[in-house]
């Protein structure tokens, strides 16, 4: 009887349409923008535009085999115990008379002996170094107050002799500095010393703006970072704007602390110019618990305000040579989490590929100009919006033929949300369906009763789904319209890999040796073409993806160093063969 009760269940499970695979219990995989409950801006000011989410400069810090994550006026911190799964801590580092809005800008977070301190953003000499040696317990106290050096940006390191040193800067007018402190009273000792600035006149990634013109303001460095490798002192810094495409991560050499200082020649290493999300600026370099090296850096949005940014996460490391990388292809693609010790010059990336790219799609309703297909155009700047944030509103994607979707990412859009600052107690929640031919569907994904706020929520299925349309039904908004920058669908279609690209030519001249013009035929069979560039044939760290176009315009040399080229074609079905390495000195 139990027997025969068991198979009627399974019957009808089967028919409600219920029985499909939903995210993996064993998440095997990550994707940027990293899917975490980014509070809202709290600065008035900067939401005149529309209130929005927003975080930058963060920092990962491994304290006592757990990760801990601070970033830009969150009001609090996130651990974890395995990079994926972080969970949200409330807590305010200002004290009652700190009247800023910045609550932990841009902090510097750092572990001495057995304690976890932290320090944000101030031009004053008003703020405590916080400490805990509990911090999953939210218990802090002041190891010192006020500490005497208003560092805006700032990162401290503690070298392997037990000397600490502090390293900060925010401007597009001084240079990086740097000071020894006392790892006992935490008191300066001796003076502040400059470190190095920026020489855009060398550096082609380091001039400000979308174009790399210098149009407006001369560009920012920030954003200091001390790692030491086998001896040697990497002091890492952002620039030349938040804003911007090209916002990326330099880093400059010393067998000294505090210098002097000479430019590594890959440079900047962590790049992110192209693609869904872009910007791999103002981040920080450390190490898993089993020693693999990682680069947590901001990305880029910057459409309601300037400093409306995201978090991603690089796999990085140093080649045989000490050159320090952080590997950015297909770098808002799904990728594996670590699970031991791993080689990163070889890709983390799934070879799950972009199934929906420019397809067609059909949407329940549509608010003005935010139209349908701005959620499948791969630019985390346009989004579609409903014309509610209603329970029905649902926005269907064709992948034009049966493929093997693997996972989906949910990017939403912030239109008419009403939060600023921080909030608690808010959640997505949604359905997500499949059909093979747009008339039977099946329920793919329940989070109807998700009770978690997912901004960019990411879901790897237990089993891959053969199937051609999706349809996400908005269930509940935390606030605003149900709005989607982009609806991601990532797998394998039935066809044929890309032929490998013709006529590719870099063209550059003695005018201005930081500037190249690429060029190359069309091809027919893919929608995005990958450049790999580096300053030598097996070291072409830096990767630019570029969507619907035959020609990149890069700007983001040294004029003094030769450069190699290689470009990829890229459609649903997987990836071409790399051209042959052209060399331009």
């Amino acid at each position: 009887m139990l027997r025969i009760l068991l198979l009627l269940f399974a019957v009808l499970l089967g028919l409600s349409g219920q029985a499909q695979p939903t995210s993996s219990p064993g998440q095997r995989t990550y994707c940027n923008p990293l899917n975490l409950d980014y509070g809202y801006t709290p600065i008035p000011n900067f939401a005149e535009a529309g209130r929005h989410r927003a975080t930058a400069d963060p920092v990962i810090t491994l304290y006592k085999g757990e990760y801990y994550l601070f970033s830009t006026n969150q009001w609090g911190y996130w651990w974890s115990q395995d990079l994926y799964n972080w969970k949200f801590i409330s807590r305010s580092f200002l004290k009652p008379q700190h009247k800023v809005y910045d609550d932990l800008c841009a902090p510097a977070v750092f572990v001495l002996g057995d304690t976890l301190l932290v320090y944000g953003s101030t031009h004053e000499k008003d703020f405590p170094i916080w400490m805990s040696t509990n911090p999953k317990a939210n218990e802090w106290k002041e190891a010192v107050e006020p500490f005497q050096i208003g560092a805006w940006d700032p990162a401290f390191f503690l070298d392997d002799d037990g000397k600490l040193y502090l390293y900060w800067g925010s401007s597009n007018e001084f240079p990086l500095y740097g000071q020894q402190i006392s790892r006992k009273t935490f008191q300066p000792i001796g003076q502040p010393k400059v470190m190095f600035g920026l020489n855009d006149k060398q550096f082609g990634w380091q001039r400000f703006g979308e174009y790399l013109d210098n149009t407006f303001l001369d560009p920012f460095m920030e954003g200091a970072w001390m790692t030491k490798y086998q001896g040697k002192y990497y002091l890492q810094y952002g620039a030349p704007g938040t804003e911007f495409s090209g916002y990326a991560d330099g880093v400059q050499i010393s067998d000294k602390p505090l210098g002097p200082f000479t430019p590594q020649k890959h440079n900047p290493f962590a790049y992110k110019p192209g693609g869904f999300a872009r910007g791999a600026g103002h981040g920080n370099t450390f190490q898993d618990t089993w020693g693999n090296w990682w680069h947590l850096s901001t990305m880029v949005i910057s459409v309601k305000n300037n400093f409306e940014r995201r978090l991603g996460l690089w796999p990085a490391g140093f080649d045989k040579d000490g050159v320090l990388y952080a590997n950015t292809d297909f770098g808002d693609y799904p990728h594996y989490l670590p699970t031991g010790p791993e080689d990163h010059l070889k890709s983390r990336f799934t070879g799950w590929m972009l199934l929906n790219y420019q397809k067609p799609v059909q949407a329940s309703s549509t608010l003005g100009g935010y139209l349908p297909n701005y959620a499948v155009d791969e630019s985390i700047k346009t989004y579609w919006s409903a014309a509610t944030g209603d329970k029905g509103e649902y926005l269907q994607t064709d992948l034009g033929t049966l493929s093997t979707v693997h996972a989906i990412q949910i990017n939403y859009a912030d239109q008419d949300a009403e939060f600023l600052g921080k909030q608690h107690g808010t959640y997505h929640q949604y359905k997500l369906w499949e059909s093979k031919d747009g008339k039977k569907w099946k329920l793919l994904v329940d989070k109807s009763r998700n009770q978690t706020d997912v901004p960019h929520d990411y879901i790897e299925l237990a089993r891959p789904v053969q199937t051609r349309y999706l349809k996400l039904e908005n269930i509940h908004m935390p606030t605003g319209k149900f709005a989607l920058s982009g609806l991601r669908i990532f797998g394998r279609g039935s066809g044929a890999a890309p032929n490998q690209v013709k006529g590719f030519v870099v063209l550059h001249t003695e005018k201005d040796k930081r500037s190249a013009w690429l060029k190359w035929t069309p091809s027919d069979d893919a929608y995005a073409y990958n450049i790999h560039v580096g300053i030598a044939p097996d070291k072409l760290y830096s990767c630019i993806l570029v969507h619907g176009a035959s020609e990149y315009y890069f700007k983001g040399m040294d004029k003094d160093l030769p450069y190699y080229f290689t470009i990829e074609a890229i459609n649903e079905n997987g990836i071409s063969s790399r051209t042959a390495v052209t060399a331009v000195k």
